[in-house]
């Protein structure tokens, strides 16, 4: 793992039961909505593509990140495909990341955010899920009526309808995730670390992504967005709180293929964003994601296919994580 360990004294602790101190969710009848959401239409003219949906999405203030056409490795890959569109794409608000991330450092877990489009190709709709404001506020740990965390649920309300005209929110059967139980799907890491110098910190910064992404790859994940928060935005306004703030996107053909086949609404959660940052004058620099439970249980699935593949997945990342010691 080149030189990363003669700099830092290290101790990886998976923190998986870790709650956020202070910033629960308030519990109300907020927090009894389902945490994914589905908003259908009727495309029997195929006006509706991704590329259009893409474009409202711009328009209303979300930056995409990339829309990526699932069914091309699918195809490749297993033979056939679930449906006729199947894209999941990320997505983000500039000024709302920022906001979010000065009070709850760990929103990096939803940044970007993320939506599955599919067509519904019995019913020639074209649909799109996302998270609820209660499945924002639930899987981060953030409260339910923060005005920055509304603000956004409501820019990606109006964007979804923009796209989907005609459209309407489903009726979905998706079981309400207890907040307590969310609060425990987190996973969560820390590097505990003796360099102070800047310098040091930024090349220990290297030698983690290096050998993160040296490890994902040949083992089949794929890392389809990278956000270095930090210098691409922080530093932009004047927000220099920390010395690290990256995102990572990851996916992984062979766990998603056999997911949305009976839960196409799982791209609201994937690719699923890990975070790593340091905040200046902390010995610690810090690792997390959302575990694969959130998907499982916000969604009620049931294949065993997919749920084992899930938590094969999680393993694989995990390891890899403690394994950098």
């Amino acid at each position: 793992m080149k030189n990363i360990y003669n700099i830092l004294v290290v101790a990886f602790l998976a923190l998986v039961t870790v709650g956020c101190a202070g910033i629960s969710p308030q519990v109300g009848e907020q927090n009894n909505e389902q945490s994914v959401q589905v908003y259908s239409a009727p495309n029997a003219d195929g006006a509706i593509t991704t590329k259009t949906i893409d474009e409202a999405f711009e328009k209303n203030g979300l930056t995409m990140g990339g829309d990526n056409n699932m069914n091309s490795p699918f195809e490749k890959r297993f033979g056939k495909v679930h449906y006729k569109t199947y894209n999941l794409a990320m997505f983000s608000n500039t000024d709302l990341t920022v906001k979010l991330i000065k009070k709850y450092p760990k929103f990096g877990s939803l940044t970007p955010l993320t939506m599955s489009i599919w067509s519904d190709d019995t019913k020639n709709t074209m649909n799109i899920a996302t998270l609820t404001l209660v499945g924002m506020s639930k899987a981060v740990g953030i409260p339910v009526n923060d005005p920055d965390l509304v603000a956004y649920a409501a820019m990606v309300k109006t964007a979804i309808k923009a796209a989907l005209p005609n459209g309407a929110f489903q009726k979905t059967n998706f079981p309400v995730v207890d907040v307590n139980k969310a609060s425990s799907f987190k996973q969560e890491f820390t590097v505990d670390m003796t360099e102070t110098d800047p310098d040091a910190i930024q090349e220990i910064k290297g030698n983690i992504e290096a050998a993160f992404e040296g490890e994902m790859e040949p083992l089949g994940f794929l890392l389809p967005n990278y956000m270095n928060l930090q210098q691409d935005i922080f530093d932009g306004v004047g927000f220099k709180e920390y010395d690290i703030y990256v995102t990572y996107s990851i996916c992984k053909f062979d766990v998603i293929y056999p997911v949305s086949k009976d839960s196409p609404a799982a791209g609201a959660w994937a690719p699923c964003s890990m975070y790593i940052y340091h905040r200046k004058g902390e010995d610690k620099i810090h690792i997390g994601y959302l575990g694969v439970d959130s998907w499982i249980t916000s969604l009620g699935m049931t294949d065993k296919e997919g749920i084992a593949k899930l938590y094969e997945a999680q393993g694989m990342i995990t390891k890899i994580l403690k394994d950098l010691n």
